[in-house]
């Protein structure tokens, strides 16, 4: 059996991170309502209401952007979060904290029952790997957000 392994073929991994904007340049956030301003730049205002995308920034240790993951995009009603892949990007970007958000097509900002299960579960992901969830925003072209911290649902 032993002649079977060969050392010289494994695949090599790397992790990188390129930043390209500077640290006093990045946006900092401390409420829900400039995570909701921030995230709505972002979202395609031309598909935001046709198809759920979920996305993640990653914050420093300030609470300033180091990036946004476009994580997965759907159907109308629902979109494939995998918490690996979340957790993944989080420790690939250096990331202290994160706030994850996804669209409602419907323009219902209310979480769905497995919105909060995802919740739970990322949060629980997060606290073992020693990573902030500091919000999961849900957002609405016309209807504005509704925010899992301001609501006291994560702590």
């Amino acid at each position: 059996m032993a002649e079977n392994f060969n050392l010289f073929k494994v695949n090599e991994v790397r992790m990188t991170y390129k930043s390209k904007v500077k640290a006093s340049e990045r946006p900092k956030l401390t409420t829900s309502q400039e995570v909701y301003e921030l995230l709505m730049k972002i979202y395609d205002e031309n598909t935001i209401e046709l198809k759920e995308y979920f996305k993640v920034i990653l914050l420093n240790q300030a609470n300033k952007v180091l990036g946004v993951h476009n994580l997965s995009s759907g159907g109308i009603d629902g979109t494939y979060a995998d918490v690996r892949q979340i957790l993944q990007i989080a420790i690939l970007s250096n990331a202290i904290g994160i706030i994850i958000s996804h669209n409602h097509p419907s323009g219902n900002t209310s979480p769905s029952v497995n919105d909060r299960k995802l919740t739970t579960t990322i949060k629980q992901a997060c606290d073992i790997m020693n990573i902030r969830l500091l919000d999961h925003v849900i957002v609405t072209k016309d209807e504005g957000y509704y925010s899992f911290t301001d609501e006291g649902e994560l702590l």
